[in-house]
Parts: structure tokens; C-alpha cells; sequence
């Protein structure tokens, strides 16, 4: 009897292994086949890392919320060392690939190594270099580094809660006027699309706004727990208006691709992060069909994510020409369906040989005296 997999929520599961599937399907259109192979989702699939965005935000803030709300210790120095034990030896494995095989695995150019080292090589990327993915990992690492020093000051400064959320509120504000501004003053560049990649698209000041709506549902669960409580009653209706808000920002994003619009450059990502965030609650939600339904592999997709997000782009750059001269079409099913399972196996091969041996290690020699973070951890754990 799987009795530990009761631990799971199965809802953020499936999330997570949709975010990491629509990423892949957009990336086989930008990296192997340039043509809508997948259709619509082909043009739209960016928008997985703008959910993953919104999971972190949720599960780290979580962690760090929920130990100030029952005033448990919060060490600083054991987060970042859990943290960086979890990203960084995956992110640095694949690091090695790249500035080894620099053009052979996509890019003709790459940001300087102490850039990529300190995770801040977004903030001056551009379209064409080698490793852009990797801009996402950077927001992530930057929030990681930030946001609990912000929320360690708010709480020994004994402020009120209200502050958090006028925090959240104004951090969003921030963000959209920022991207407004800077499609004024980059959108419409000599290179448009280079300039609004490199000024909105990559920067962490006009995206780190889309961790905020999942910090925004750790600061009500843990501080407004009956608000919480109440609102994850009405599950699949959360779950309804999650898909109905999802769908809307998807047809404005078909219709209005970034970068071609102030409006959508300044209110949408944040718009769809709000839109992710409800769905985020569904899941959430005991109530809710998606927090109930169990996908098959959803589980081991989600748990492989990370290591499959690192590796997939190599992957897909170094399968394209030996398909093509083997005579398949990798536009066809037999040619995706042959790249996608090479980049999901190669995630499961850098999962198991990379990360799982240093989570051990965090495991045994660092362990969280948080009860959050002990459920975290049996998540990030394969089902037996």
C-alpha cells in the first residue's frame, strides 16, 4: 500500500508536468522543426515557465510563511544550503555542456562564465546565445536569495500583515509600469524583438512580478487560514475561473504575440500569473477535480521537471541533423516523438545521477526542521 504518496498533491503535480510539457512543445518549434507542429500550443508554449513561476512562488513562500505564522526558527543559512543543494548541481552539470560544446548545442555566442555562475547572466542576454533558458533559473535563484531576507525584515520589524500585502501589490504595479516603459523605450528598436527580449522579456526587473501571486497564496493560507479555508471550498469553480482566465490570456497572447502590444507587454504577464495562480488554488482545493485526479506519470514528470528543463534544448539541438540525414522527418510524429522521449530520458538520467545524490546529502545532513519543507521534500520524492 502506497500509503507516503498520500503526502502528494497530485493537483501541483499535474501543473507542474503540463508547465514543463507546453515549455517542450514551444521549444521544438523555436529549436528543431520552426513550424506549428503542435498548433496553436506551438506559439503559446512559453507560458509554461510563467506557471512555473507562479509554483515556486507559492511552495517557497509556503515554506518560509508558514514557519514565521508558528513562529518556528527560521534559519537563513539552512535555506540557502537546501536550496542551492537542490538547483545548483543539475544547473551546473549542464553548464559544463555548454561552455565545452558552446555552438554545436545551440547559440553562436555565450554571456561571460562568472555570469552564469551567479545566476545573472538575464540581465544582459540576448535572442541567439547560447543557454537562454537558463533566464528563468535566474529569477528563480534571485527570488530565492531575496525574498526571505524581505520577509525576515518584515517580521522582525513586528510589522503588520497589511504590509505584506501592500508589498505584493506594489512590487506588481512596479513591474507593469516598468514594462510599459520599457516597450516605449525598447519595443520599437531598430531590432525590436532583440531589444524587447533583452530589456522585458529576460530581465528580472519586468518579470519577477509572476512569483508574487503564488507568495500572495502562502501569505492566506498561513495568515488568513479561515479566508483560505473558505475560498478553497468552492474548488471547481476556482477551478473553472482558473481555465476560463487561462483561456482568455491565451487568445490575447495568439492574437497579440509579445512584444507587439504595450498593453499586453505591461498588464499581461502579470494578468497571467493571477490566471495561473487561481488554478494553483484549485489544485489545492481537496473540493476540486484537479487536485483529485491522478494522470499517469504526471508525478514522475513533475519530479523530473527541473532536470528536464536544463537539458531538453541540448538535446533537441543535437538529434535535429542526425534525424534529418537519417531520412526522418522530424516534423512528423515518428521525429518529435523520438526527440521528446530523448529529452524527457535524459531529464530521468540527470535527475537520478545529479540531483537525486545531492537531495540524499541535504537529506541527511542538512535537514529541515520545517514541517512545510518536510512535506515538500517527500513530494520531490519518487513514488515507490
Amino acid at each position: 500500500m502506497e500509503t507516503h504518496n498520500n503526502n502528494r498533491l497530485y493537483g501541483l503535480d499535474t501543473l507542474r508536468a503540463i508547465a514543463i510539457i507546453i515549455v517542450l512543445i514551444y521549444h521544438y518549434q523555436v529549436v528543431v522543426s520552426k513550424e506549428n507542429v503542435f498548433g496553436f500550443m506551438s506559439q503559446l508554449g512559453w507560458t509554461g515557465v510563467d506557471l512555473f513561476f507562479v509554483l515556486s512562488g507559492y511552495l517557497i513562500g509556503n515554506q518560509i510563511l508558514s514557519a514565521f505564522a508558528k513562529r518556528q526558527d527560521f534559519s537563513l543559512k539552512l535555506f540557502y544550503i537546501r536550496r542551492f543543494l537542490r538547483t545548483l548541481p543539475n544547473y551546473y552539470f549542464v553548464l559544463v555542456l555548454y561552455f565545452i560544446f558552446p555552438v554545436a548545442l545551440n547559440g553562436t555566442a555565450t554571456a561571460p562564465l562568472w555570469s552564469f555562475l551567479t545566476f545573472t547572466q538575464n540581465l544582459d542576454m540576448r535572442a541567439g546565445e547560447t543557454f537562454t533558458h537558463s533566464w528563468s533559473l535566474c529569477i528563480e535563484e534571485q527570488f530565492y536569495l531575496i525574498f526571505p531576507v524581505i520577509a525576515l525584515l518584515i517580521a522582525y520589524t513586528k510589522r503588520s500583515i497589511m504590509l505584506g500585502w501592500i508589498a505584493i501589490v506594489c512590487a506588481m504595479l512596479f513591474a507593469m509600469f516598468l514594462r510599459g516603459f520599457n516597450w516605449y523605450a525598447h519595443g520599437e528598436a531598430t531590432i525590436p524583438m532583440q531589444s524587447f527580449m533583452e530589456h522585458i522579456y529576460y530581465s528580472s526587473f519586468t518579470r519577477f512580478d509572476e512569483l508574487l501571486p503564488g507568495v500572495a497564496i502562502a501569505l492566506l493560507k498561513n495568515f488568513h487560514p479561515d479566508t483560505y479555508t473558505r475560498i478553497l471550498r468552492r474548488g471547481n469553480l476556482l477551478l473553472i475561473i482558473g481555465l476560463a482566465s487561462v483561456s482568455a490570456m491565451f487568445y490575447v497572447y495568439y492574437h497579440y504575440p509579445y512584444g507587439t502590444s504595450l498593453l499586453v507587454t505591461s498588464t499581461g504577464y502579470s494578468l497571467l500569473a493571477i490566471s495561473f495562480a487561481i488554478l494553483v488554488l484549485a489544485a489545492l482545493s481537496p473540493n476540486s477535480v484537479l487536485h483529485r485526479i491522478r494522470i499517469p506519470g504526471a508525478a514522475s514528470i513533475a519530479l523530473w521537471s527541473y532536470a528536464i528543463y536544463l537539458i531538453h534544448k541540448p538535446i533537441f539541438q543535437v538529434l535535429k541533423a542526425p534525424l534529418t540525414e537519417y531520412g526522418i522527418n522530424i516534423n512528423d510524429w515518428l521525429g518529435v516523438a523520438i526527440i521528446m522521449a530523448a529529452s524527457i530520458f535524459c531529464g530521468w538520467a540527470l535527475y537520478f545521477f545529479v540531483e537525486t545524490p545531492f537531495m540524499n546529502i541535504r537529506g541527511k545532513y542538512f535537514p529541515s526542521n520545517s514541517k512545510e519543507e518536510l512535506l515538500i521534500d517527500k513530494k520531490l520524492q519518487p513514488s515507490q
